[in-house]
This record gives structure tokens, C-alpha cells and sequence, in this order.
């Protein structure tokens, strides 16, 4: 099921099963971070699912804002048994995110349609 988002940042998502999958687009930062949060949340809210992917393929950049909105994402998931998955992570992302000593803490998948066998 397709939604509407109405966000630049987000400008896709879709129910595809018990997953939530939103596509961002562009760098995210101090300043649209709470774009992200508010889009994030809003569907997570209107829809419980128990997965939540982030399809971060046109996703050049992103600082610690928006790394705090995708640990938040994670701490409200975890207690309902649910988990988020980035898929297509940018080189420069993904290192953002080992240097940070963070991929542990996320589900990390190559696609959508991997993340969704995760």
C-alpha cells in the first residue's frame, strides 16, 4: 500500500507486509533531520508494524541529527519486538556510521528486498 508523505526528504513510502518502507532522498542534517522524525513517526504511528526500513540509496550525507532521530526510531521499535533495517547506504554513510561504532546497533541490509528477509 502506497502513502502519501508530503516531505521532499521522504517522498516515498509503502506498507509492504508487517514493514514500513519510507525511501529519503538528499542529505539529511541539522536541518531537516526533524523532517525525517516527523515523517518516521508519523507513519510508524498510524501504522505498527515491527519493521521500519530506511531505503537511504540517495542519501549522500547525514550527521549526528539524524543519526539521534534513527536511535530514537530504534528505541521505540525495540520494545514491541520490531527493528529498523538502512538499506543502500552511501559509502561516506556507512563509514559515518563505523567510525561512530554504530552498525552494530542497526540492521544493515544491500536492498529492500533483503531488508525484508531480515
Amino acid at each position: 500500500m502506497d502513502l502519501t508523505t508530503g516531505s521532499e526528504l521522504v517522498p516515498q513510502a509503502r506498507i509492504e507486509g508487517d514493514a514500513l518502507i519510507l525511501v529519503a532522498h538528499g542529505e539529511i542534517d541539522l536541518h531537516n533531520s526533524p523532517e525525517l522524525r516527523t515523517v518516521m513517526f508519523h507513519f510508524m504511528t498510524r501504522h505498527p508494524v515491527k519493521k521500519v526500513i530506511l531505503n537511504m540509496a540517495q542519501v549522500p550525507y547525514m550527521d549526528s541529527s539524524a543519526v539521534a532521530v534513527l536511535v530514537e526510531a530504534i528505541r521505540r521499535l525495540k520494545p514491541m519486538g520490531g527493528k529498523l533495517c538502512l538499506t543502500s547506504l552511501q559509502p561516506r554513510v556507512l563509514g559515518l556510521l563505523e567510525i561512530a561504532r554504530l552498525v552494530s546497533i542497526f540492521t544493515i541490509a544491500k536492498d529492500e528486498a533483503d531488508a525484508l528477509t531480515k
